[in-house]
């Protein structure tokens, strides 16, 4: 139990609890299984996208914040390729997935070679990829997409039937957001790679020591990132059924202050999926309040600026105390 009380986890999952009785109280519709369905889906982006951040911070603690440019190249691509050439939702996959995770890897490879801080190669990645793509379209919006990505935004496991005749059911969006947490989990926990990446964020030179190779370890997190950028530009697509050049970006820090109030630290080497999934099921059920209770959502901006003060003041807090356990250890084997 004292351990349970020391993770930022409990802690994110009782105020998720107290929003939902807040919520549910004032609006008895939020507690419907076809709203839970509905917010969980338009959801399933940022969920995915946060996973991918949860990885850029744990190796290395500074964000990467080039992921919703990836995403809105890979969105505008995949519609454009599919019209213009034909294809399925698979064809569509393989291209974002292929897509997002090159230019990811750029990313791995100008910060692990020149030794810049992330943040400051993925800002300027951000507007190359994101210029390039307002000159080469000229910010022009694709209205019409494919048939397949309404097929696979629409489609439903277990359908029911309302009392007023409308079908809802658990979306293949939000199975998809299942499918990235799963995977990311599996990767941290059960693998080599996984134990790799912790070790980096830790301590990256003594991860080299112990036989870790930085390099393609560095590659494979940025990768993987623009892969899951793609993915949810797919998601996204499926979701809106356009392609707007601006749509996507913009997003960052939403996701990024979700995976830090679920306890990933700025520092490096610390963050579950677990606590990324909490705070990202904060921030749909604060947006979903919202709009049941009419309330204006300039205080969902508020929210997130506060999860980011609150994100950022607990990782420093930790990390601090952290550094007085180690001096008094110290200090207690010297007397």
């Amino acid at each position: 139990m004292k351990s349970l009380l020391n993770r930022s986890e409990f802690y994110l999952a009782l105020l998720i609890l107290l929003l939902c009785v807040v919520i549910g109280s004032l609006n008895p519709h939020f507690f419907a299984l076809q709203n839970i369905l509905g917010f969980l889906k338009t959801s399933s982006v940022n969920g995915i996208l946060a996973v991918g951040v949860l990885f850029v911070l744990i190796l290395g603690g500074t964000p990467d914040v080039s992921f919703t440019a990836i995403a809105q190249v890979v969105e505008y691509v995949v519609v454009l390729a599919t019209l213009r050439w034909g294809g399925d939702i698979a064809v569509g996959f393989f291209i974002a997935c292929a897509l997002g995770a090159a230019l990811g890897a750029v990313n791995g490879f100008l910060i692990h070679y020149f030794r810049v801080t992330t943040i400051i190669v993925t800002i300027a990645t951000f507007n190359v990829y994101y210029g390039l793509l307002y000159v080469m379209t000229g910010g022009g919006v694709i209205f019409v997409v494919p048939r397949f990505f309404k097929d696979f935004g629409e489609y439903l496991i277990l359908p029911t039937t309302d009392a007023s005749g409308g079908v809802f059911g658990l979306s293949l969006l939000t199975v998809l957001w299942a499918g990235a947490l799963a995977l990311g989990w599996f990767i941290l926990r059960r693998t080599f790679l996984g134990r790799s990446i912790l070790a980096m964020g830790g301590n990256e030179i003594a991860a080299e020591r112990l036989g870790i190779r930085t390099f393609w370890v560095r590659m494979f997190v940025f990768a993987f990132v623009g892969l899951l950028s793609g993915v949810a530009a797919i998601a996204h697509t499926a979701i809106v059924l356009s392609a707007i050049p601006n749509s996507i970006v913009g997003k960052e820090l939403e996701v990024i202050a979700a995976v830090v109030l679920g306890g990933a630290s700025l520092f490096g080497g610390k963050g579950t999926i677990t606590g990324t999934l909490l705070g990202v099921l904060l921030f749909a059920v604060l947006r979903n309040g919202l709009v049941l209770l009419n309330i204006s959502s300039y205080w969902y901006d508020v929210a997130i600026g506060i999860a980011i003060t609150v994100g950022v003041s607990f990782s420093a807090f930790q990390q601090l105390r952290s550094r007085r356990s180690k001096v008094n250890v110290i200090v207690a084997q010297a007397a």
